[in-house]
């Protein structure tokens, strides 16, 4: 009696571009929300530096300089998002695609403004904080110049075109039907709520770190980590623009065989 052996090969069905283009986008979605801990008491980074007299203090920044190395890993996650996804989005409309890529552009300048204003008060700190006497009065007000700074650059840029990505991006995603519609319709409901919070405080009316701003912004944040957690997962829903992309790169000799 002989046996035969036979031998099986298995190999791995390699993932198209399609897959790969939302897997991409979706990691770089989780990636920015790696700043929280600069955000959010009592892990905030910034919360020693941005004191009234941390300048002239002797207090520690080493907790500034990685709330700044975050940021910028923020930054250039929000300009990979727009990116990768503007292949696919331009086929919906090419305007808004381009528009989502010039805000996200916009809000990592306004982070690397935010960033460039904590990283230069930690210089003075570390150069000039053992001044004394009439210096003082001086330091204190520099140290208070870039935290404003830094406040402000974090309301235009974390705070406004995070609502403006939404309303771009979510609308994109709700015609095309890329992934499922629920998802860019919170961003979509929230956007208004989280402008109008941004717009009251530019005029006074709210706080930065009010009740009312940290309500509003909440279903901003959800729709933009259930969308990165969902292309990270899920990938694009199939749809005409999926099927437009597979069919550019499927090769014109196995369309031919396949029709």
């Amino acid at each position: 009696m002989s046996n035969t052996a036979q031998t099986t090969a298995t190999t791995r069905v390699p993932m198209d571009s399609t897959r790969k283009t939302a897997l991409v986008a979706g990691i770089f979605y989780v990636i920015t929300f790696v700043s929280i801990p600069t955000l959010a008491p009592p892990l905030a980074l910034y919360s020693s530096v941005t004191g009234k007299d941390f300048i002239i203090s002797s207090g520690a920044d080493t907790g500034a300089l990685w709330g700044c190395f975050l940021e910028v890993i923020v930054a250039l996650a929000g300009i990979g998002t727009a990116i990768t996804l503007y292949p696919v989005v331009k086929r919906q409309n090419q305007g808004m695609a381009l528009g989502f890529v010039a805000s996200r552009t916009l809000e990592a300048a306004m982070i690397f403004t935010g960033v460039a204003s904590i990283l230069s008060l930690v210089t003075l700190h570390q150069d000039l904080g053992t001044a004394t006497g009439a210096d003082t009065a001086t330091l204190v007000t520099v140290g208070a110049s870039h935290v404003a700074t830094y406040h402000w650059a974090f309301t235009l840029g974390q705070s406004l075109i995070p609502g403006i990505n939404a309303i771009l991006l979510g609308a994109l995603l709700y015609r095309s039907g890329l992934v499922p519609r629920v998802i860019p319709v919170i961003g979509l409901i929230g956007a208004p709520l989280h402008l109008t919070a941004v717009v009251l405080t530019m005029f006074g009316v709210v706080d930065r770190v009010s009740t009312v701003t940290k309500i509003a912004v909440i279903p901003i944040a959800v729709w933009e980590f259930s969308l990165g957690v969902y292309l990270i997962v899920k990938g694009f829903k199939p749809c005409p623009i999926t099927e437009a992309m597979l069919e550019d790169a499927t090769p014109p000799a196995i369309r031919e065989v396949v029709a």
